[in-house]
């Protein structure tokens, strides 16, 4: 398929590294306009807009948006999950919970997808898959066990749904083996996750409420649609077929560090002994996972 252009195999690093520190600061952006807004209509909001960017972005660079014959029920339902569930969930998850933490649990996605692949797809379970595993649920259990103190905090089950829904949208394109172009897949999940966030926000809230908000508001949600959503996955359907696996792999591990960074530094947020070492261990997990040679990933790691 065709690539836009990144130049140089330094100009495409350097757009991996900017990639991460779009989809990273995009939590921090999505914690600042959820002071306002509720999680549905800053995700109608921040959906819409990038969708129109990515759609916008891939047609002009030439890219074909054509679904093969028999495909649009498969797009659909990976938007499902990958668009609509992830966004709202992640949205109740900081709502909720601290960001950091949300960040943590949600990014231990890559372990559940590389498990559920094992069990749906018949990948073979390595040695480094169950050190992955084994790294991931002690990281999530140090994590997580002194917050069960005061009950069953509501943002472990959004941040572990929003793992759970990217796994399920990931493993199931792949047993789909759809054929359409890896670019007009990301624009159509988002179309179609939009469909699916606006009906529910009709259906629970009614229509989204935008106005009036603060200037920090308007600029985070234009940040969450513009950046951390439609450029973000134009950036990265474009450049990882110009850099190799493990190259790209290791961009999408500094999304994590970055948002947890930004959310401790611009948000305020403390972590305690278990969040580090939690962090630590489900980061070790995913990096097992990852960065295994000759090994290709083209999820969307938002």
């Amino acid at each position: 398929m065709p690539h836009v252009k990144a130049g140089s195999p330094g100009t495409a690093k350097l757009l991996v590294v900017l990639l991460a520190f779009a989809w990273g600061l995009n939590w921090t952006a999505a914690a600042i306009a959820l002071r306002e807004v509720s999680p549905w209509s800053l995700r109608v909001a921040g959906a819409g807009i990038g969708a129109i960017t990515l759609f916008a972005a891939v047609i002009i660079t030439g890219h074909k948006l054509k679904i093969p014959r028999g495909e649009h029920l498969h797009i659909m339902v990976a938007g499902f999950f990958n668009v609509a569930a992830f966004q709202i969930l992640s949205g109740f998850a900081q709502l909720s919970g601290a960001t950091s933490r949300a960040i943590i649990i949600t990014y231990s996605m890559p372990i559940w997808t590389t498990m559920l692949s094992v069990v749906v797809l018949g990948e073979k379970l390595t040695r480094i898959r169950v050190i992955a595993f084994c790294l991931c649920v002690a990281g999530i259990s140090v994590l997580l066990w002194p917050l069960f103190t005061n009950g069953f905090p509501p943002f472990v089950f959004y941040s572990l749904g929003c793992a759970l829904s990217w796994c399920v949208a990931t493993v199931y394109i792949k047993w789909a083996k759809v054929k359409i172009e890896p670019l007009a897949n990301a624009a159509w999940q988002l179309l179609f996750g939009l469909l699916f966030i606006t009906a529910g926000t009709l259906v629970f809230e009614g229509l989204p409420h935008l106005w009036p908000v603060a200037n920090d508001t308007i600029l985070a949600v234009l940040f969450v649609g513009v950046l951390g959503v439609g450029l973000a996955h134009f950036l990265w359907w474009s450049i990882i077929g110009r850099l190799p696996a493990i190259t790209a792999s290791l961009g999408s591990l500094i999304v994590p560090v970055v948002g947890v960074t930004a959310s401790v530094l611009y948000l305020g947020e403390r972590l305690t002994i278990p969040d580090i070492v939690g962090f630590v261990m489900i980061f070790s997990a995913a990096a097992c996972v990852l960065l295994q040679p000759n090994v290709k990933h083209t999820e969307m790691p938002e």
